[in-house]
């Protein structure tokens, strides 16, 4: 394993029967980088993070983490990497503060009290550490879970959905929280969700993750230079609108058009490189065009493509 690696996996594959949960995954996570693990509901993604915790085994392939294969040193594995599931539980009945001591109990981490105060000031539960777990918000039990997988000092933290059933507000502050554990804390972070548009500021990497095989990998913007075909633009037209539409949806190199979010804009797929020519056509057919724009260049729509394509060819 490289000495800048984090968690390496070659030809990782989970099979149930005849069905490949994942399948041959290959990954490479550097250490001190936010890498997200992005892909639908079912796609595998927590069964991956089960195998790198050595919580299930694979059925074939290889992985390492911190340079540990979690088959043969699960306990070891465990000690070093901080997990947060997608659905956190605590005592409802403790303090955040005391289930961050029983946390610190079960790790065998004494005369944690000071290291405990520290983590409820990163997480922002500074004045809510003494309330009890079960009055919490799901946003509060989030940041009450990040700071349960830090007590014992991880070297990796592994998030797994972090952000689903909070609010907007909630979610900011929470994609702000795990940048920050980055940066600060100087932790290598594996981040798992299916909401794309929310990691795509947070993380260094992507992996999209579809029927438990990577279907492209690279930073938010290698993705979107790779997309040098068929792109989703949207035309602002001033004056009848539904007629240039029309027209627009008419030209051969225009595969669809769809209705945009504000009035008088429509949406339609095409070339890019054609986009000169659609526009050379509109103009001169009459269409008085407000405004063009390429619309899909967010990890979203990125993501969209590949997950359309990998459909129709399943």
């Amino acid at each position: 394993m490289s000495k800048t690696s984090a968690i390496r996996t070659v030809g990782l594959t989970k099979r149930y029967a005849e069905t490949a949960v994942v399948d041959a995954l290959d990954l490479d996570v550097e250490t001190g980088e936010v890498f997200g693990l992005l892909g639908p509901n079912g796609a595998g993604k927590t069964t991956t993070i089960l195998m790198l915790l050595g919580l299930t085994e694979p059925t074939s392939g290889s992985m390492e983490v911190l340079g540990l294969d979690p088959r043969h040193n699960p306990l070891e594995v465990k000690r070093r990497v901080g997990y947060l599931p997608d659905a956190v539980g605590f005592y409802d009945n403790l303090t955040g503060r005391q289930n961050l001591r029983f946390t610190a109990r079960l790790n065998r981490i004494e005369e944690a009290d000071t290291e405990i105060d520290h983590l409820l000031e990163v997480v922002g539960l500074v004045g809510a550490g003494d309330q009890p777990a079960g009055e919490y918000s799901r946003g509060m039990k989030q940041r009450l879970g990040l700071a349960d997988a830090l007590v014992k000092d991880p070297s990796i933290l592994i998030l797994d959905e972090p952000t689903t059933a909070i609010d907007p507000e909630g979610v900011a502050e929470i994609l702000e929280l795990i940048r920050s554990l980055a940066v600060e804390q100087e932790v290598t972070i594996l981040l798992s969700s299916h909401l794309l548009n929310q990691v795509q500021a947070v993380c260094d990497r992507v992996a999209i993750f579809v029927s438990g095989t990577v279907v492209a990998l690279g930073t938010p913007d290698e993705l979107a230079a790779e997309q040098v075909g068929h792109a989703r633009v949207e035309f602002r037209f001033a004056g009848d609108a539904g007629t240039s539409a029309t027209a627009l949806e008419r030209l051969e190199t225009v595969e669809d058009v769809s209705p945009g979010r504000l009035p008088g804009s429509f949406i339609a797929t095409l070339d890019i490189g054609t986009l000169p020519d659609v526009v050379n056509r509109l103009v001169s057919g009459g269409a008085h065009i407000s405004g063009v724009r390429r619309v899909d260049d967010d990890l979203d729509a990125i993501y969209r493509r590949y997950f359309e394509r990998q459909e129709a060819t399943a």
